[in-house]
């Protein structure tokens, strides 16, 4: 059907001919994208074009107007219809029953509506009071009825934005900037906001709005196609869901990408991000624009222009080699030649990030348009203004995001191109890959005066997840691209080696120290064979730190933070060669032996509950001010029972029943004072309250023992608590996976489990440990946003590893008690 089978058949304005030809449109194959659109807008024009006439009876003095994206002709399936009737005032009980006629049988069709009913004088008021009604206005256009009262009103309107354009546009900025503070950045979201977010489609028509007043311009090199990839996604997500929205919710995402024509969903998310970073920088350029214009038509410049008989001269102020500050930003100097200097591009982004200023647009473009390739591999200096970049800290970031939007990174370094924009479908993390590595750059820029070569942790902060570009193991792949990129950008073999060790294990030590015994020597000894050298595992922690404070607040905390810094001290101590001790049981404390008596005298539990904290034992290079004070670490309950069956589950499924989320947990089993036959078991965990407040330890102990006599039901209790506080129903997570760490420990064999944190997981696996016979030695917990990540050191009796085919049985078994 072409556009003009499709407008005849609306012919009529009868709404059941709209109706059904904007159904056949909606759903014929052949057109989608600005074509479909266009010829919605189209239709929809002659239907109300059709409506008015019918309405009017010859009546003068009155127009119908398209505003907002109606106007700009641009409606998605589920767009609603801005409209605007525009009268002169002459007789205005016409004018509402025309607007009775115009609005009733769009209401009747099921089409969202914003509709007005203003003269040219209030339409105009209406907008100097309201910035929102005035960008609508902006992209007024005429449907049907006076010509000449539109094009006054636009004209009037447009003189108007061009006229206030001073006061508003500071305005319109704000505006701005409040919406991305409120909706985050489209760039970066998993369930992004495809209009609200910054980048987004809002963005695209504040340029519009911007360019319209004669200020300013965005740049259009690939603006229009970024705004028109937007709106084909959105348009693919109304159609799939049926309803007017612009939130890409994960759950809808695979079927938009289908609609489209695209392999997966994160092929999606990553079209929608590299529109969004077009759209982000170009609003960055324009708003920087916006800014130097309106100062340098402030009184001052303007006078002392008058004065010396002309324009005033900006000043220039060197900062490298053929790169100057001016007026606030970093250009290329008169001198300057990128076509015979390869340098240049890395000296000017050095020298504006150390500045603290942005790069200027048109430097960046000259930079890609002219400047050499640099050789292979690259001389000092250039990776030594590379290093300079990366260490500059938080300006880094605005310097970076310029030379990727003119595609000077992958002239670089080629292997950014597989992680540009690429998506992490992981609420732990907050950033896209890219933006991830540049972050953690940011941050190891803090951590340089703790290591002796602060080059290398720079350059391995900006390669660690280099290889998330690759199937497989992300380590495993970065390795080999980090040594390639290393001896490329001119590092010897010695620090290749060193850069690819740091990207190999940069997640060994938050792994190890959070999910292994640090008490048992194969643990430590483990750590120090892959980091090799004292040196390797100085820059690995502070590389460790620094990725983890760049991927989100989930992932660092002083507690991880001690627990990494426990093992360090062990490591180190290996590597500088102190004799390793054998094994051997702590001895218990005063308190500790004081609870194993009263728990063997009592034949109950017996716990206690103290508060831990760590003040910061490094200020240097972190985030948190001093008025921060120290982080809590949880509290410590200690629990000891007299040995028997059952008690890990007992304890994780009181501790559940009261809200308390397992931080660590260890057991172990102690002998009695002064020769006493028995033996206690002392529970040592750390726990922190969901929310409100820690309940009493009298509370605690009392369901502990009904808990551990059976009178107290615990599974049935959570069941009850599910099912009168249902969970909201989310995307579906990935089934559990349960494994055994092959050679983890000579002590004991590790299980870990990776699933959904929910509340009762300890006490599910709890459960299934003790159907399994196994004796829990200690347990190591941790949380990363909505995964669990739990490993358990578990024998047979009292020292005995499990044999592997019993440990794979074991692990088994665990695994199908988690899916069923």
């Amino acid at each position: 059907m072409t556009s003009t089978d499709v407008t005849q058949e609306a012919e009529g304005s009868e709404p059941g001919g709209y109706a059904a030809a904007r159904l056949r449109l909606l759903t014929e194959g052949a057109r989608s994208g600005s074509p479909r659109r266009r010829a919605l807008a189209g239709l929809t024009d002659d239907w109300l074009a059709g409506l008015f006439g019918a309405g009017t009876g010859g009546q003068a003095g009155v127009s119908l107007v398209a505003v907002g994206g109606y106007g700009r002709g641009e409606l998605s399936p589920r767009s609603d219809l801005d409209l605007l009737l525009l009268h002169d005032g002459r007789d205005d009980k016409a004018v509402a029953a025309l607007a009775d006629r115009l609005w009733y049988p769009v209401w009747d069709l099921g089409l969202d509506l914003d509709h007005s009913v203003r003269t040219p004088q209030q339409a105009r008021k209406t907008a100097g009071e309201d910035l929102k009604v005035q960008l609508g206005l902006l992209d007024a256009r005429h449907l049907a009825g006076d010509l000449g009262l539109t094009a006054s009103l636009r004209t009037a309107v447009l003189a108007d934005w061009r006229n206030q354009a001073p006061k508003r546009l500071p305005e319109l900025r704000d505006l701005c900037a409040e919406r991305a503070e409120r909706q985050g950045e489209l760039q970066f979201l998993l369930e992004p906001d495809l209009k609200e977010a910054r980048g987004g489609l809002r963005d695209a028509t504040a340029l519009r709005a911007v360019a319209a007043s004669w200020l300013a311009d965005a740049p259009r090199e690939g603006l229009a196609e970024a705004r028109r990839r937007l709106l084909d996604v959105r348009d693919a997500l109304h159609l799939a869901t049926g309803r007017a929205t612009d939130r890409l919710a994960l759950q809808e995402q695979d079927q938009v990408a289908a609609e489209l024509g695209l392999l997966d969903a994160d092929a999606l998310l990553r079209q929608v991000y590299e529109a969004a970073r077009v759209i982000s920088y170009a609003g960055d350029v324009t708003w920087r624009e916006v800014g130097r214009v309106l100062r340098s038509r402030s009184v001052r410049p303007r006078l002392r222009a008058m004065m010396n008989g002309g324009k005033p001269v900006a000043e220039r102020s060197p900062l490298a080699e053929g790169v100057v500050e001016q007026d606030g930003e970093v250009v290329l100097a008169r001198t300057a030649r990128p076509e015979r200097d390869p340098g240049l591009p890395l000296r000017a982004a050095a020298a504006a990030a150390q500045a603290g200023l942005p790069l200027s647009l048109h430097a960046v473009r000259r930079l890609a348009a002219t400047a050499r390739p640099l050789p292979t591999p690259w001389p000092a200096e250039a990776r030594e203004q590379l290093v300079t970049l990366l260490g500059s800290g938080r300006p880094t970031v605005q310097v970076w995001e310029a030379l990727e939007a003119e595609g000077l990174v992958t002239r670089l370094l080629p292997d950014w191109e597989r992680v540009r924009c690429r998506p992490q479908r992981n609420a732990v993390h907050l950033w896209t890959v890219d933006r991830h590595l540049i972050e953690t750059a940011v941050r190891a820029a803090g951590f340089t005066r703790r290591v002796h070569r602060p080059d290398l942790l720079l350059v391995a902060a900006l390669l660690h997840d280099i290889g998330k570009g690759w199937p497989g193991d992300h380590s495993v792949a970065g390795e080999t691209i980090a040594r390639d990129v290393a001896t490329r950008i001119g590092f010897d073999r010695t620090d290749a080696a060193v850069l690819a060790t740091l990207v190999r294990h940069h997640l060994l030590l938050v792994e190890t120290a959070t999910r292994r015994d640090l008490d048992d020597p194969a643990t430590v000894r483990a750590v120090a064979e892959a980091v090799g050298t004292e040196h390797t595992l100085e820059l690995l922690h502070a590389l460790t730190e620094a990725d983890a404070l760049a991927t989100g607040p989930a992932a660092w905390s002083s507690w991880r933070g001690s627990l990494v810094a426990d093992l360090v001290k062990r490591v180190a101590g290996v590597l500088a060669g102190e004799p390793e001790a054998e094994p051997a049981a702590a001895a218990p404390t005063a308190e500790q032996e004081r609870l194993a008596v009263e728990a063997f005298r009592t034949g109950g539990p017996v716990l206690a509950l103290r508060a831990q904290t760590e003040p910061p034992a490094d200020s240097a290079g972190t985030d948190a001010s001093p008025a921060d004070g120290p982080e809590p670490l949880g509290v410590e309950l200690l629990i000891a029972v007299p040995d028997q069956a059952g008690v890990l589950p007992a304890v994780a499924g009181v501790l559940a029943l009261h809200r308390l989320t397992v931080r660590t947990a260890e057991l172990r089993s102690l002998p009695l004072p002064d020769g006493v036959d028995g033996s206690v078991l002392l529970l040592d965990w750390r726990v922190a309250a969901q929310y409100g407040s820690l309940p009493q330890a009298a509370r605690l102990r009392a369901d502990l023992v009904r808990a551990l006599d059976g009178s107290l039901d615990i599974a049935a209790r959570l069941a009850e608590r599910d099912a009168a506080h249902p969970r909201r129903r989310g995307v579906e997570p990935p089934p559990p996976r349960v494994t055994v760490a092959p050679a983890a420990s000579r002590l004991a064999t590790v299980i870990e489990v990776r699933a959904q944190d929910a509340p009762g997981l300890l006490f599910r696996l709890g459960r299934a440990l003790e159907a399994a016979g196994v004796r829990v030695r200690s347990a190591h917990v941790s949380t990363l946003g909505a995964n669990a990540v739990d490993a358990f050191y578990v024998t047979r009796g009292e020292k005995v590893p499990l044999p592997g085919d019993e440990a794979a049985s074991v692990a088994r078994e665990l695994e199908e008690s988690l899916r069923a």
